[in-house]
């Protein structure tokens, strides 16, 4: 399973990207009333969930990789990973959850006027766990050194 954990730092841009594109999206359609950026937003929240997921199912491996290496004896601030990993379920299901109810109203033709602009709403808010999830990574990596050539070799000592 440490081929899944070694894939997490590359797949988790993706959701990141795509859920940030989708927020971005979804204002477009609702604020200019064009269908085309509103039918192009569900799309890219559908390959965004999609993407989310992987990166939570990587992420649940690497973090199992982190906790026998803290059993080890490694030097791994457990709290920061687990922050993270609560911000990145947060983020997939929020948006899966909207995922479910944005194509709900869709398909019900009830996706129209005060909807629209709630939906919209719903996905700035969204857009504060994806900032949440990219910080605690970023300190993850960039204030722990976890998943660096650096924490590497600290633990094979």
């Amino acid at each position: 399973m440490d081929f899944l954990a070694q894939l997490h730092p590359k797949i988790v841009h993706f959701p990141v990207a795509l859920l940030s594109v989708y927020v971005l999206l979804e204002l477009i359609g609702v604020l200019f009333k064009k269908e085309f950026f509103s039918k192009t937003a569900h799309l890219i929240l559908l390959l965004g969930v999609l993407a989310a997921l992987a990166a939570v199912l990587t992420g649940n491996q690497a973090e199992d990789v982190a906790h026998q290496w803290a059993k080890l004896g490694a030097n791994i601030n457990l709290d920061a990973i687990d922050t993270h990993s609560t911000y990145a379920n947060l983020t997939l299901w929020y948006f899966a959850g909207l995922l479910v109810l944005r194509t709900y109203l869709v398909l019900k033709k009830k996706f129209l006027g005060t909807v629209k602009y709630l939906i919209a709403v719903l996905s700035i808010v969204g857009f504060f766990f994806i900032f949440q999830t990219g910080l605690y990574g970023g300190k993850l990596v960039y204030d722990y050194g976890i998943g660096t050539q650096l924490k590497k070799m600290e633990i094979k000592k």
